[in-house]
């Protein structure tokens, strides 16, 4: 079996055994918000850009969930200049001024290593403005490595609850004889698992109450459009997009 095989194998099993509890507090957090007609906010710079897409307008995802993106802070600009911008203070109050984010919401922040002052900063102003904010990081990285925000803090310890992608530090798994650094990068992939877990137990908990769970389908199969569309007019203005 291919290396990556057998530790993301692993890694999937130990994030289903860690991270069941907080998974399950996050969901509830959620589920309460988007049952009273709240929205959820997911925001990630750089790689974790991608994760923040794999909760929004997909097929088998929620409805109602507002990406915070600006691609200044993703790998689609120059990452010489996107990754100096994710340490300047004073961005994020910039970023979040621009969504209708109301207190008693949920507001996720993905950042591997949780260091960076843009990521730092829209938790801190997510719980001033009353949300409750859950960090999907790498507690392993995290913890080793010194905050550059000015406060010396870490994503982990400004969130409310955190999210254990449980990857290794710096993020590459697979080792070489002979090979200075590592490869195979398994935040995406563990943060994806994560998210979609998320997704299935805020279902669950819909269907639970006998309520029907804000889902897309698929916009290439029977009936899709009209399903969307119908669910997009209850959060039209709140979500960025629609």
């Amino acid at each position: 079996m291919p290396p990556l095989t057998t530790f993301v194998t692993r890694l999937i099993e130990t994030i289903r055994r860690s991270q069941a509890e907080n998974l399950g507090r996050a969901a509830q957090t959620i589920f309460s918000s988007l049952r009273s007609g709240g929205v959820f906010h997911v925001f990630g710079t750089g790689h974790s850009h991608a994760l923040a897409e794999e909760a929004y307008h997909r097929a088998g995802g929620l409805v109602p969930v507002n990406v915070i993106q600006e691609l200044l802070l993703t790998p689609l600009t120059p990452p010489g200049m996107s990754s100096q911008l994710e340490r300047i203070s004073g961005l994020a109050k910039i970023i979040l001024d621009r969504h209708d984010l109301r207190p008693g919401e949920v507001l996720m922040v993905i950042s591997n290593s949780g260091i960076n002052t843009v990521s730092v900063e829209v938790a801190l102003e997510g719980k001033s403005r009353g949300l409750t904010v859950v960090a999907l990081t790498s507690l392993r990285h995290s913890q080793h490595v010194a905050s550059r925000h000015a406060n010396g803090k870490r994503l982990f310890e400004i969130a409310d609850i955190i999210l254990d992608n449980c990857g290794e530090p710096g993020d590459a798994a697979v080792r070489y004889e002979n090979l200075a650094g590592a490869v195979g990068p398994t935040s995406l992939l563990a943060g994806a698992y994560i998210i979609n877990s998320l997704t299935c137990r805020v279902v669950e908990l819909f269907l639970a109450e006998g309520l029907t769970p804000p889902v897309y389908l698929s916009v290439n199969a029977p009936g899709g459009d009209e399903h969307n569309k119908e669910w997009e007019a209850r959060y039209r203005g709140r979500i960025r997009g629609l």
